[in-house]
């Protein structure tokens, strides 16, 4: 873990249906009552992905409950959010998406320094297949290292 880094949300869900080629950090442009709704943790990645348009990323379909001390100045749960991420980082990632068929999405929320950060993960969609794979070489990896422990 990073210093300074404190965890947020982590979007367990995605690891589970894609597979993760790359990783990459990006800010957020926040309004006030979104950074204190998130420093509670009320956050839920349901079916977020990050779209590129027109040159600019954005975080869409990520649900941050409102503030409950903000009243009238709350922000909107599921608005779109702009990402941060540098000029050629975007074009790259664009290019990815459209000619791989890959798709980017939200993997952790978390602070550094006071500000917050996401953490976007270049993914494939895994078959079902693919899954119960994963699950299977788990319990195989879970068995063994009960097995060791008992021998201990």
């Amino acid at each position: 873990m990073a210093e300074g880094k404190k965890i947020i949300a982590i979007n367990r869900k995605a690891r589970h249906e894609y597979s993760i080629e790359e990783n990459y950090e990006a800010g957020l442009v926040l309004v006030g009552s979104e950074v204190k709704a998130l420093r509670e943790g009320q956050v839920n990645f349901k079916d977020g992905y990050v779209r590129i348009s027109n040159g600019e990323a954005f975080l869409v379909g990520v649900h941050i409950s409102p503030y409950l001390y903000s009243h009238q100045f709350n922000h909107l749960a599921e608005r779109e959010r702009k990402l941060l991420l540098h000029k050629q980082e975007i074009q790259r990632l664009n290019g990815k998406v459209r000619e791989k068929g890959l798709t980017l999405v939200p993997l952790q929320f978390y602070f550094i320094k006071g500000r917050v950060k996401l953490e976007l993960g270049l993914a494939r969609g895994k078959k079902s297949f693919d899954r119960r794979e994963d699950l299977k070489t788990r319990d195989a990896e879970r068995e063994m290292a009960q097995v060791m422990k008992a021998r201990r």
